[in-house]
């Protein structure tokens, strides 16, 4: 099993607001590449139940990725039952009322195939990748898993040391942690706020009866979406889906409404100082946009040009972003990377550094810096070198089913459908550098940020001095 955490006011002091235009341009022949245009098509059908189906068919495939993506993470749970999304995802795999785990783990293997699932704030996925002539095998298995689970108590206590284990190794990734303090202390109170694990206190008192209410209430059919492929047949998959799924209640049974509880931002930081470390590990975000917001492609596009870098691959100096190059020419970090996490309803733009205690200060002065430089000075020539940047990384992530599968599913979970190539290509072009300055004045321009930090932080600056960071004076 895979873990993945999966990862407004009007500007003032003198800098101009530009609206953003929703109008997209349609993709003509001469404007796209011919591969962009003849992508394969995306088939969705929706059963009378309401879960969707859909899927990309890859012709001369021998293989297929296929799964279930599910509207449900911890992002749903309550301080009472906080990790419950994560606790079921483990119990899955320990026995349904066909299968033992054994028979389960020895049907998958003879197929030559791999099942797998993860939990993250706003989704819960299982998937399988087999031979083509084993899709239906694999969504009977995904059905028996999700549906049919004996949830075993004597299963319920083993996955509890199990769990507590995964925690200790999740809390040894700096990063995993302080991605965590961030979404803790920026969201404080609420869902987002909540980690994918749960306290450890949750994870030793859950019981069988908070399982069994968690599916109740949130494994409906409207909440699901059959995604594949590679070699599947949207019409055998859409068959498959309503034999095993057919029976999954279109409501909640518990009779309960599934409520999403409201992101919050609260403008805070979270700080473990080690006295002994001499790395620091730090996050510093501004609350940002939905994935279905006007603003999502340019604050995509704000994140490629303050870009990434780490020393250890040799760039230096001639890396296109220019934090990236002051950053490398200076030696002020082990590594430097712009982040853009998109939820429901809100996300969390910022800049996630590792670096030298005693390098700690110019490097955040650095950061800090050029943040709020894509308030007032984006040239044309970032714009669309970031444009063309962003649109090979999107185009690389598709490379192979399982990334198919999983951009199908979460596009129909997050947008309601999912966008061609050319409809994304067509609204990377549509935004301009006057867009990414109007958007950077939105998010950033003295703005409230959100700071989470573990290890040597002794040269860290408070949290007046990032704020009052967030903002050039100009006259």
């Amino acid at each position: 099993m895979a873990f993945r955490a999966s990862i407004s006011k009007v500007v003032s002091r003198g800098v101009g607001t530009r609206s953003m235009s929703s109008a997209v341009a349609a993709p003509t022949s001469s404007t796209f590449p011919d591969y962009v245009l003849r992508a394969p098509t995306t088939d969705v059908t929706t059963l009378g139940s309401g879960m969707r189906v859909a899927s990309e068919t890859v012709a001369g495939s021998e293989t297929a990725t296929v799964g279930v993506w599910i509207d449900a993470g911890s992002r749903y749970e309550t301080a009472e039952n906080n990790g419950v999304a994560h606790f079921l995802e483990h119990l899955s795999f320990k026995g349904t009322e066909k299968r033992t785990q054994q028979q389960l783990e020895v049907e998958i293997e003879n197929m030559g195939g791999h099942l797998n699932a993860y939990t993250s704030r706003e989704q819960t996925v299982y998937f399988a990748k087999v031979f083509k002539d084993d899709v239906g095998k694999a969504v009977e298995i995904l059905s028996d898993i999700l549906l049919n689970s004996k949830l075993e108590e004597s299963s319920i206590e083993r996955e509890r040391d199990v769990i507590l284990r995964e925690m200790e190794e999740v809390n040894k990734q700096q990063e995993e942690l302080v991605m965590d303090h961030l979404h803790t202390t920026a969201f404080q109170g609420t869902g987002l706020g909540r980690t994918i694990l749960g306290p450890e206190e949750n994870i030793r008192s859950l019981t069988r009866n908070d399982l069994v209410d968690y599916i109740d209430t949130h494994y409906t059919a409207p909440r699901m979406v059959i995604s594949g492929a590679g070699a599947v047949q949207h019409e055998q998959l859409c068959e498959l889906a309503d034999k095993h799924f057919g029976g999954l209640p279109t409501v909640p049974k518990t009779g309960s409404s599934v409520v999403m509880d409201p992101a919050v931002f609260t403008g805070s930081d979270y700080r473990v100082k080690f006295n002994s470390d001499e790395t620091a590990h730090v996050a510093i975000a501004y609350q940002s946009a939905s994935w279905t917001s006007e603003y999502a492609f340019p604050l995509m596009l704000m994140q490629t040009i303050l870009g990434s870098y780490d020393r250890t691959l040799g760039l230096g100096k001639n890396h296109a972003s220019r934090l990236c190059q002051e950053v490398a020419e200076q030696e002020l970090a082990h590594s430097v990377s712009a982040f853009n996490t998109c939820y429901k309803d809100t996300g969390l733009f910022g800049v996630y550094v590792v670096a030298p205690d005693i390098k700690l200060d110019d490097c955040c002065w650095t950061v800090m810096n050029n943040l709020v430089r894509l308030v007032h000075d984006v040239s044309d020539e970032e714009v669309e070198r970031a444009k063309l940047t962003l649109k090979a990384t999107m185009l690389m992530g598709l490379d192979g089913h399982s990334s198919v599968a999983e951009d199908i599913g979460r596009q129909l979970l997050t947008y309601g459908r999912r966008m061609t190539p050319a409809e994304i290509f067509s609204r990377i072009d549509a935004v301009s550098s006057a867009d990414i300055r109007a958007t950077a004045a939105k998010f950033i321009n003295d703005e409230d940020h959100a700071m989470a930090a573990v290890g040597g932080i002794h040269e860290l600056g408070d949290y007046v001095w990032f704020r009052t960071s967030s903002y050039w004076l100009r006259y």
